[in-house]
């Protein structure tokens, strides 16, 4: 069991940024990928177990998690759970992963991907609006694969928003804590919403190079997003959704009532090869368990290259 069992560290050394953003690529251009929709089990007190089955010709994986957001403020994880991964073949059971570690990663590699295809400015500064684990991870994303040299980080909390202004600086990258993110928008051409989502954060219009992404909210009651800033990026810009499944999760958009149903996803965007659009990028992240599976791909790959 320890051969296969790894922990929070050891799976996040399976899954560079970079790395696993070209394996979410590729595994959207591959045939034999199947993912079932996932199941969501109400829990009492207002938790979630997420059920997430997928696979492809050779390998097959179940990520199970609690989604609590009563542990919010609390010092335990709102996430918890594990990505157990199997080899098609023999049936056997190779690695068990780090749910926690493998939605950080798998989220903030799916931004990245988004980036590297419809940012139209991937200078930076990035906004980072929360200093959660989510906010963390697309800093190391953005760095890591993008090159991002400045990050402004806007937190409800102020301890929060300055431990991960420190992070940012053991990255190599410059740090700014704001108070206020509409006004950091002018100066901030890639944005990330990466909060609890427990209400609007950002109602306000971006620039006109600006990519946001906001993966905050992937229920219809969540929201980051106000109505009004929705609508005007439809209206001004292009939306893209990460998956069809954000036609019944993307709280933001479906309380802006915007039709989700005619705008593009990202695997269309990948297979397609679609040119970089002009004017400002939503790009809408509500999770998906094909991501899970890229990033169970791409462990078993460097986990046996290893042995």
């Amino acid at each position: 069991m320890s051969d296969i069992l790894l922990s929070a560290a050891a799976t996040a050394a399976c899954l560079p940024y970079p790395a696993l953003a070209d394996e979410l690529a590729a595994s959207l251009t591959d045939s034999a990928v199947t993912v079932p929709p996932r199941l969501v089990q109400p829990l009492p007190g207002g938790a979630s177990l997420f059920v997430m089955p997928a696979n492809d010709a050779t390998v097959a994986m179940t990520k199970l998690i609690t989604f609590t957001p009563a542990n919010a403020g609390t010092g335990r994880p709102t996430i918890q759970g594990d990505v157990v991964v199997f080899d098609i073949a023999t049936g056997t059971r190779r690695l068990v992963l780090d749910g926690p570690t493998v939605t950080a990663h798998r989220t903030a590699a799916v931004s990245l991907l988004a980036a590297q295809r419809l940012a139209p400015n991937t200078r930076g500064p990035l906004l980072v609006l929360g200093a959660g684990v989510q906010g963390r991870a697309h800093v190391e994303a953005f760095v890591a694969g993008l090159g991002v040299r400045e990050v402004w980080i806007c937190s409800r909390s102020p301890a929060s928003a300055e431990a991960l202004a420190a992070h940012v600086r053991t990255l190599g990258a410059q740090a700014r804590v704001v108070d206020n993110a509409a006004a950091a928008l002018p100066d901030c051409p890639l944005v990330v919403t990466a909060t609890p989502a427990s209400g609007v954060v950002l109602d306000a219009r971006p620039r006109e190079d600006a990519f946001i992404a906001a993966v905050g909210a992937f229920t219809p009651s969540m929201v980051e997003l106000g109505p009004a800033m929705c609508r005007d990026l439809m209206a001004c810009g292009t939306v893209v959704v990460d998956t069809r499944d954000a036609e019944h999760e993307a709280g933001d958009l479906l309380q802006a009532g915007v039709d989700i149903t005619a705008l593009p996803s990202l695997a269309e965007i990948v297979r397609e090869s679609r040119p970089r659009p002009a004017g400002p990028v939503l790009f809408k992240s509500c999770g998906w368990g094909g991501w899970d599976l890229a990033a169970a791909r791409l462990a078993m790959l460097r986990v046996c290259a290893e042995a």
